[in-house]
Parts: structure tokens; C-alpha cells; sequence
């Protein structure tokens, strides 16, 4: 593990992709790793960009790539795909859209398979996030699967979440009741060329109105990929935000809710795999059938797993 982090360090690619791979896999030593890999932190703008399937997420990310490395800054992209029912793997649809890039030493684009997870991300999507971090690159764009209304998990790991719009997504009303307005930090009206950019902009506008602080309103911003337009005003919204998380009391409340969960999450996911390990091998427990009562039979178990030095 130490190797690979030193490898890291010294820019090379091989070493960052088999250190996302071994997180995906959720290698045995995957703590270890990813402890090394923090030390690296080097605070990356973690941007997240999030809506419902057809917005045009990946067209937008191929472009603001663009943008950005004009700038001069490195990109890394975690583009997570569906998971194909046949392979097991991700589809790499969002991989297609930005080939153009694949030759440019700058920018990293991996796509991750969600594996059965919900949220519109894969489980390993932040330690992969961490990884990029620490090998270097200034800028890391995570590009969810696309969701509906209770998907709401990219919230819990990026610096910026944009939501994308598009005019013709229906009544926005039933986006939003279920938790999307409230985890935008951004909202992006894309294909905004379209007939009703108006309408959806001003419904928008009362929507923000309702959630903005003294500290900080939520922008909207509108973009026309196909034409290149509205990328500028899209990366001018994207710092702003980050400088307000990194400035003020209420983005520092921010951040640090977003690291008590993460170690919440942490402490899960170790439980439960020590629990599924000790229900894997142990012949002694009660076997389940047909019509087993689910509550007492987890009742058990957990109780015998922590007599037998679970707990």
C-alpha cells in the first residue's frame, strides 16, 4: 500500500487507477490505503453534477473539461454509469461523450458501475474522489447516475452540487418535493435554447427565494452546450461557492457535517462486514426459510455475534 502511495506521488497513472480499483473491490487493506491517501489531501474543488437522465450531464462536463483546462488546471472526472445486467461492469455511456479528452494528460476520466447502490453514485465514488485528490489534480467532477427525486447522496461528498435542468423535464414541482431543491448549490437550466426556459427560470427563482440564507443564495445558470454557451458563467458560479465553504462560518458547518457522516459511514460499513463475515461462517446459526421471521432471525444473529466477541 505504502508503495503504491509513493508511486502516486510521482504522477504515476498505473498506480492511481489500480488504487480506485482495489477501493472498488473493497480490498481487505482498503482502510490502510485510503488512510495513506488522506495524509495527501491536497483540497481539490470537488464539484458534483447531478439530474435527471437525458439533461445532458455529460455533454455539459465535456465542455466545462474544456474550460477549465484552459485555465490551466488538471481534471479528474468519476463518471458513474448504470450497471450493465450482463457484464457487471459500468456501460461507459458518459466515457463516449468525452473522448476528445482521452489523449490529454490533464484530465482522468474513470467511470464507476453503481453495483446495486442507490443514491446515483457507487460505494467507493469518495475514496476514488480522495485518491484523485491526493495524486494531485485541482479540480474533480463527479457526474451521478441519472436520478429522480430521492437520489440525493452527491451531497454528502462533493464541495458544489449543480442540479441540471432542462426546459422540457416536466412539472419541476415533483423534482423538487423530495429533497433535490434543498441539496442544490447550483442549478443549471441546460438546453436552454429551448421553448419554456422562461417559465422553469422563474419558478426556480421563487424556489431559491425560499432557501437562500443571509450568506448565500443559490444561482441559476443557464447553458446551451451544443453552441459552447454559458460554460464561463457555470465555472464563475462553481468558484464562488467554493469560496463561500472555505470563508464562512455556515461552509464551515458544512464541511464538518459532511466529515461527521463520513465517519459514520465508515463505522457501517466495518460493522457490517465483520457481522457478514461471522454469518458467512458460522455453521451454528439458524438457517433461514421461506417463512422465517426476519426480525427475530436478525435479532438473533446480532445478538450471537456479539457474544462471540462482535462486540
Amino acid at each position: 500500500m505504502h508503495e503504491m502511495v509513493e508511486r502516486m506521488k510521482k504522477k504515476d497513472v498505473r498506480a492511481l487507477a489500480r488504487a480506485i480499483t482495489m477501493v472498488e473491490n473493497d480490498h481487505p487493506e482498503k482502510l490502510d490505503l485510503m488512510s495513506d491517501v488522506f495524509s495527501l489531501k491536497k483540497h481539490a474543488l470537488y464539484v458534483g453534477i447531478t439530474g435527471s437522465p437525458g439533461a445532458g450531464k455529460s455533454s455539459l462536463v465535456n465542455r466545462l473539461i474544456t474550460y477549465i483546462r484552459d485555465e490551466g488546471k488538471t481534471v479528474a472526472v468519476i463518471a458513474v454509469d448504470p450497471t450493465s445486467p450482463f457484464s457487471g461492469g459500468a456501460l461507459l455511456g458518459d466515457r463516449v461523450r468525452m473522448n476528445q479528452h482521452f489523449t490529454d494528460d490533464g484530465v482522468y476520466i474513470r467511470s464507476m458501475a453503481t453495483r446495486g447502490s442507490l443514491g446515483g453514485l457507487a460505494r467507493a465514488t469518495k475514496d476514488a474522489i480522495r485518491i484523485c485528490d491526493a495524486y494531485g489534480f485541482d479540480v474533480i467532477i463527479v457526474e451521478t447516475v441519472g436520478v429522480g427525486q430521492s437520489e440525493l447522496d452527491i451531497m454528502k461528498i462533493v464541495d458544489t452540487t449543480a442540479v441540471v435542468l432542462t426546459p422540457n423535464s416536466g412539472d419541476v414541482l415533483q423534482i423538487f418535493k423530495a429533497g433535490i431543491m434543498e441539496i442544490a448549490d447550483l442549478f443549471i437550466i441546460n438546453k436552454a435554447d429551448l421553448h419554456g426556459v422562461g417559465k422553469l427560470k422563474a419558478l426556480l427563482k421563487e424556489l431559491v427565494m425560499m432557501s437562500a440564507t443571509d450568506e448565500y443564495e443559490t444561482s441559476i445558470v443557464k447553458t446551451i452546450t451544443t453552441e459552447n454557451k454559458g460554460i464561463d458563467k457555470l465555472w464563475e458560479k462553481i468558484k464562488q461557492h467554493h469560496d463561500y465553504l472555505y470563508s464562512t462560518k455556515e461552509g464551515m458547518k458544512r464541511r464538518e457535517a459532511q466529515q461527521e457522516l463520513e465517519v459514520y459511514e465508515l463505522i457501517r460499513e466495518e460493522i457490517w462486514r465483520d457481522v457478514r463475515d461471522f454469518i458467512e461462517t458460522n455453521d451454528t446459526l439458524q438457517p433461514i426459510q421461506a417463512d422465517s421471521d426476519p426480525y427475530e432471525l436478525a435479532s438473533n444473529w446480532l445478538e450471537k455475534w456479539k457474544k462471540e466477541g462482535g462486540c
